[in-house]
């Protein structure tokens, strides 16, 4: 009971700490979209629209939360675990098509430039920094073993290192009246967001199409388990991710003939052996006997 008392009391931290990232975000678009528009700073606007996009984030990775949460049905037998997995997508996905939009409004910039006030740029986008900050900071645990979490998480990292950057510009512009490095910024963020956020697209989408995860070699399992004994044979192997916590194995094995309590013995090593050397925490096994007739059982 205490386990499921404290792993409740995580949940719900994580939860706060979302509701109050997600405010410092809105708190943060506001401001830099009415400082953009008043400084005439590209690098500002778009920091703003990444914060935009940070708040509806958090409130997807919420949503999908509770919905992991939900309890298992006729329906949805896993129970809806993989919610988290599509936030994750989503949340990734819209980063890449806003770091597009950024970086095409960035060469037209380069092509057409503006007059930038710097000081009212560097408040705001000071402002938006210690906002992101702060936000790192509450969502950096959860964030270590949630992919749901790492994605919201990563949109805050990468904002931070966004207004940093638009802190360095806006120095350059007060005191070198270097206009042209607004836009360089705006690309130089945009490829940095779609950096981070290529790998949690990557990984949630390999979770979804149930590849195999690439820290488990399947002939490796296959040879652990065939060197049990009493095992002849291993075969129809499939191993997948459920979600970022939850890693599936289900196989035949080949054994000689027994009884089906006998199995249970090599079941529970088999078990044993894949939770430690590869963490895997749900098995399903099907033991076949390798010297049996099918024609012959079936005749008696």
């Amino acid at each position: 009971m205490s386990q499921i008392h404290s792993h409740n009391s995580g949940n719900e931290t994580t939860e706060k700490n979302l509701f109050i990232t997600m405010a410092l975000n809105f708190f943060i678009t506001i401001a830099e979209v009415i400082g953009g528009f008043v400084s005439g700073s590209l690098s500002l606007i778009s920091d703003a629209l990444h914060n935009f996009s940070d708040g509806i984030a958090i409130i997807i990775t919420y949503i999908a939360m509770r919905l992991s949460r939900r309890p298992k049905t006729f329906k949805y037998t896993f129970g809806l675990k993989r919610a988290e997995i599509i936030a994750a997508i989503t949340n990734a996905s819209t980063l890449i098509i806003i770091s597009f939009f950024l970086i095409k409004e960035a060469i037209e910039r380069f092509y057409n430039p503006s007059q930038i006030t710097g000081n009212l740029m560097l408040i705001v986008a000071s402002i938006g920094l210690i906002a992101n900050i702060a936000g790192t900071l509450l969502l950096k645990k959860g964030s270590e073993g949630n992919l749901n979490i790492r994605a919201a998480y990563f949109h805050l990292l990468s904002d931070a290192v966004s207004s940093l950057a638009v802190i360095i510009g806006a120095l350059f512009i007060i005191f070198y009246k270097v206009y042209w490095i607004d836009p360089l910024l705006t690309i130089l963020i945009a490829l940095y967001i779609l950096r981070e956020t290529y790998e949690i697209v990557k990984e949630s989408l390999e979770i979804v199409m149930m590849s195999s995860p690439d820290r488990i070699d399947l002939n490796e399992v296959k040879k652990i388990i065939e060197s049990l004994n009493g095992v002849k044979n291993v075969h129809h192997v499939h191993i997948w991710k459920l979600n970022d916590n939850d890693t599936h194995f289900e196989a035949h094995i080949e054994v000689d003939d027994m009884k089906v309590s006998e199995t249970i013995t090599i079941q529970k090593f088999i078990e044993e052996e894949l939770h430690e050397h590869f963490e895997i925490n749900h098995t399903t096994l099907q033991f076949e006997c390798g010297v049996c007739d099918d024609t012959r059982l079936l005749n008696n």
